[in-house]
């Protein structure tokens, strides 16, 4: 049995027993799919620092408030590096990852993640990032353009969601973008919780040699995008370039296209705060924070391991223990956000951790930003009539990848 298809008795006990051990990932079975799985939901109101038990039947702590959630996220005695003892994977595939290649920074401490990081922030920079909002806008228009053609219904995540992020960081990498197939049927078996270590080995593999052979193409023919560079600044070989790559290629656009999904899904289930975007795209900036805390497309949790005995909310998490800092319950705490189950455009959700917390916060957080303030403000203005061409329980969501969102969103207008 694979672990998305793993259940588990409800963990709620009878009064004076103790509740049945978390399983993580925690199954989905009853609530709003939009929501924490209940059982992680209940451990956040009850026992906030508490044991969980992964996919090998070894343990881990769940850390589950916002405030415990950024405080182990920025303190440097839990650390990133995936090669420690007691490193929580949530998956064999993932395991099976560590030492067969350069790891990315994200998987490394400090100094080693800082060096790295420093080659790649300059392209990040809000400044920069900026200056692509024409580009991005012209994008997401074209997409629009071809999808719109003659018709008056679509499958919003192959024909828009998807590759408006690809377009743009494949421009970003110099990766050419007729080759996004490739690239994203393998970050799809990278990213999902059912694929066995064999065939995450192979694609992981097949998605390196393709960017070792790009930063090779690169060296002999050298443009202005990022492996481009990083070839030319001579600090790093074509397996530490490709590691970087394989980083930004698949974060670059799963995380983006799942929330453009998964945005607008929410926003046609709550039609009075579409309404409100409606009437006020001024909002729509404020909107896509809310909208990153109430959705947190990280349902699975940012995996640290102590390196030295730490307290977290009242609990003592030992040396070598891996900890999971649930980031989707984190941004449902309603100490931090009042209210927070609900989703409220107006809402200031600044202080959301849905792109992390501390030095490993997700570099690519402005751009990411940009192209969902740009997909959504075009999808609700030149869609007016835009709603869902399926009934909401047809949805298909992913609860079997590591990325949350929907695996197709059939709408019309």
């Amino acid at each position: 049995m694979t672990t998305a298809e793993r259940t588990e008795p409800n963990r709620a006990a009878a009064p004076g027993q103790a509740p049945a051990p978390l399983s993580v990932p925690a199954p989905r079975a009853g609530g709003c799919p939009f929501d924490p799985a209940p059982a992680v939901e209940q451990a956040r109101r009850e026992e906030p620092v508490t044991r969980a038990t992964l996919w090998d039947g070894s343990s881990c702590w769940l850390v589950t408030r916002h405030e415990d959630v950024r405080a182990v996220l920025g303190d440097p005695r839990f650390s990133a590096d995936a090669t420690r003892p007691g490193f929580p994977f949530l998956t064999a595939g993932l395991r099976e990852l560590v030492g067969r290649s350069s790891p990315s920074f994200i998987r490394m401490d400090d100094p080693s993640h800082a060096r790295l990081r420093r080659m790649l922030t300059a392209d990040f920079m809000v400044k920069k990032v900026e200056a692509m909002r024409p580009e991005v806008q012209r994008i997401a228009d074209d997409l629009l353009d071809r999808m719109t053609d003659g018709r008056t219904s679509a499958d919003l995540v192959p024909e828009f969601a998807l590759p408006l992020p690809s377009l743009v960081i494949c421009l970003l990498l110099g990766v050419p973008y007729e080759d996004h197939a490739f690239f994203q049927e393998r970050s799809r078996i990278l990213l999902s919780l059912r694929s066995t270590a064999e065939e995450v080995r192979v694609s992981q593999d097949e998605l390196l040699g393709y960017l070792v052979r790009l930063a090779e193409s690169k060296q002999r023919d050298p443009d202005d995008a990022i492996v481009s560079r990083l070839v030319a600044r001579g600090e790093l070989d074509f397996e530490e370039i490709a590691s970087m790559g394989r980083l930004l290629l698949v974060a670059g656009h799963e995380t983006t296209a799942n929330m453009t999904a998964l945005s607008i899904l929410a926003l046609l289930r709550n039609p009075a705060q579409l309404a409100k975007l409606r009437d006020d795209p001024t909002l729509i900036k404020g909107a896509v924070e809310e909208l990153l805390r109430y959705l947190s497309i990280v349902h699975n949790g940012v995996s640290r391991v102590a390196t030295e005995d730490v307290t977290v909310g009242g609990r003592t998490i030992p040396a070598g223990e891996g900890v999971l800092c649930m980031i989707n319950t984190a941004n449902r705490d309603e100490n931090a956000f009042p209210a927070a189950d609900a989703l409220d455009v107006g809402r200031d959700a600044r202080r959301h951790v849905a792109f992390g917390f501390g030095v490993h916060q997700c570099l690519g957080q402005p751009l990411a930003r940009i192209e969902l303030q740009i997909a959504l403000e075009t999808l609700l203005r030149r869609l007016p009539g835009l709603r869902l061409d399926a009934a909401f329980e047809e949805i298909s969501f992913r609860h079997d990848m590591g990325v949350y969102g929907v695996h197709a969103l059939p709408i019309a207008w």
